[in-house]
Formats: structure tokens, C-alpha cells, sequence
């Protein structure tokens, strides 16, 4: 279930660090580029429509960062040229082409999305949670917020953390530099924080033939749990 975000932040608390590696699929990840060129968004096409020639997912193309272990905050965001692959590989697993039409409304998106999973020890540890991007300084809000009101359990339940919800939010491509370095952090109303250090101007494509890995820093403040 999902639930429109009330603007809330509260208070964080102990802090623990790691560093650690996102291992991608091997078809490619991709720049944020707001303003695609025709030649990159035929190859965005063509490689969506390769990718389901190769059996692969349209998830291949999500940008991911965080770490692959179940029972640690991570997530992805979708650019327009990943997002054009994605609907390229979906339809060509239904024997059709993506339409102008299509194609455009990719295009004229105004937002890009990120979407997270942070762990909890209750179920509804995610309710009202925040999510915002840094960068040099700068604080930039989203234009919209949704959460899990229901979080699910995680793989180590009832061992702790016992749950795992999903927040996701939609940044307007206006309010932010598509080239910096960046930390998103995503604040549970019940407190404490994630937080994933990217660098949107090294997000590079990939050769379809090669894994793609990105080293993020992540800072996981625990959940006080009310």
C-alpha cells in the first residue's frame, strides 16, 4: 500500500558506515541525460530490443546502487535513456515496437525516479518517511514521496532488522545537477537515516558484454523504533 509522504524529518541517531559495491547486471547503465541525443535514443531502443532477444529483464537497465546483501539499504533510479530501454525490452517480450508516441512521453518526463528499501524493526517503520539529494551543499526536495504503510518481513526475521518497506520519490531534472556528485538519504519518520553517496556524472554506459560496478558510500543510521 502505498501512501502520499507528509513532509516530516526527525531526529537521526548511531551512526554506522560501510563501504560497499553494487554489482549491476551485465547490459549496460546510463548516463543521466535529460535532453538524449536521436543517436542515443536509437541505441536505447536497440538495446532494450537486444536485451529480450537475450532473455534478459527491463530491470537490467536500472541504474542500482547500494549493496546486493537483503538486509542492507539500497536501491536504484531510472534515467530516460534507461527508462527507454526498459520499454523497449518489454514490449519486444510482446512482439511490438515502442510508438513515436511512446517514445515522447519518455521524453518530456520532468522527473527522474529513485526508489529505495530501508529496514526497520517494525511494520510501519516506513510511514511518512523523506527522501532528499545533496549536492555541494545544496538540499534539493522532491516533488513527491511514497512509502510502504505495510512493510514486509525481511529474509532474517524475526531477527533484526525484522522488516524491509520501499520509499520512493520523483526529483525534477529542473532542481538538480545531472553531473555531481550527490548523496541521496532517506529519513524514516521514526529516525535514524540512509544515506548512498553517488556520483551522477561518472553513471557511464557500459558494454553489453561486461559487468558495470560502482563503489558507493553508504551511512545507515539504525531506526529508533517507537
Amino acid at each position: 500500500m502505498w501512501v502520499v509522504q507528509v513532509y516530516r524529518l526527525r531526529s537521526m541517531v548511531l551512526c554506522l558506515s560501510v563501504v560497499a559495491l553494487s554489482c549491476f547486471s551485465p547490459v549496460s547503465a546510463h548516463a543521466i541525460e535529460v535532453h538524449p541525443t536521436a543517436a542515443q535514443i536509437q541505441s536505447a531502443l536497440d538495446q532494450g530490443k537486444e536485451a529480450a532477444q537475450r532473455g534478459m529483464a527491463p530491470d537490467s537497465f536500472y541504474v542500482r546502487f547500494g549493496v546486493t546483501d537483503e538486509v542492507q539499504p539500497m536501491g536504484f533510479l531510472i534515467t530516460k535513456i534507461g527508462a527507454l530501454s526498459v520499454m523497449a525490452t518489454h514490449m519486444a517480450l510482446r512482439g511490438l515496437q515502442p510508438s513515436s508516441a511512446d517514445v515522447n512521453q519518455v521524453l518530456e518526463s520532468t522527473t527522474m525516479l529513485i526508489n529505495t528499501v530501508i529496514l526497520g524493526n517494525t511494520p510501519n517503520f516506513a510511514v511518512d518517511s523523506y527522501m532528499v539529494l545533496e549536492q555541494e551543499g545544496k538540499q534539493i526536495k522532491p516533488v513527491m514521496v511514497r512509502f510502504d504503510a505495510q512493510a514486509n518481513r525481511s529474509v532474517v526475521w524475526p531477527k533484526s532488522p525484522r522488516f524491509k518497506a520501499k520509499v520512493v520519490a520523483s526529483f525534477n531534472y529542473a532542481d538538480f545537477d545531472p553531473k555531481a556528485k550527490t548523496t541521496i538519504t532517506v529519513y524514516p519518520a521514526t529516525g535514524g537515516e540512509s544515506s548512498f553517496s553517488i556520483n551522477f556524472g561518472e553513471i557511464e554506459r557500459f558494454d553489453s558484454n561486461r559487468s558495470s560496478v560502482m563503489s558507493d558510500r553508504i551511512s545507515s543510521r539504525l531506526f529508533r523504533q517507537q
